[in-house]
């Protein structure tokens, strides 16, 4: 049986700007051998950014009017890759592929009561030898300040404060897409295995459900 896989990848401001050429697919040369420009069409954004992400982490923090401080140093954005193996999709189909990434979008507007709102934008890729979906979005917490007064705050170290944050992720996750009726297996948290996650690499490369089980497990 095929896995769920999720992971998460926090960044500074000075990250932004690249992730967001890569992600929407503004290079016209990539280094990455595995994209096939010519299929890039079938790309589609579940939801799309209205500016560079920089500008649009900009936008956002001022119409929500998040609090916490921020400096040069800060996370401010994270981003999570949702993918399974290539043998899971195939078998799937185009429709239940869809349903698979609008499923897994729902999942983490959901998790942590996080909000569509602070989604910057959710990139499903059709042009590489795996279905995978960048997905962006502000480590936002829901909380008080000082007076009792209820905020936004944007904390990357809060929002995954807990010890266990990786592990909870992927409990959740595959809890979500299974009671969504997605017949799959859970994938291995870090804080489980001891050993650091998949590179990003590492899960383009994949190219069968028994190369896929193997790395997971081993994890």
């Amino acid at each position: 049986m095929s896995f769920t896989i999720i992971r998460n990848t926090k960044y500074k401001r000075e990250n932004l700007k690249g992730i967001y050429r890569h992600n929407e697919r503004k290079n016209k040369n990539y280094s990455n051998k595995n994209i096939e420009k010519e299929r890039s069409y079938l790309n589609y954004s579940l939801k799309d950014p209205k500016y560079r992400y920089d500008k649009e982490f900009d936008r956002l923090k001022e119409r929500y009017n998040l609090k916490g401080q921020i400096k040069t140093v800060s996370n401010i954005a994270c981003e999570y890759i949702i993918t399974s193996d290539k043998q899971f999709f195939e078998e799937i189909g185009e429709e239940e592929t869809k349903r698979y990434f609008a499923t897994a979008y729902q999942f983490v507007v959901e998790y942590k009561n996080l909000g569509e709102q602070y989604i910057m934008s959710a990139k499903v890729h059709m042009d590489e030898e795996t279905p995978h979906m960048y997905l962006i979005f502000l480590p936002v917490v829901h909380t008080k300040d000082k007076k009792g007064n209820d905020i936004d705050k944007l904390a990357c170290s809060e929002f995954w404060k807990e010890k266990d944050s990786y592990r909870r992720l992927q409990n959740a996750f595959h809890k979500y897409m299974v009671d969504h009726n997605f017949k799959l297996e859970r994938g291995v948290a870090v804080e489980e295995s001891g050993r650091k996650h998949l590179d990003l690499k590492e899960y383009k490369d994949i190219t069968n459900f028994e190369k896929t089980k193997e790395k997971l497990q081993n994890r």
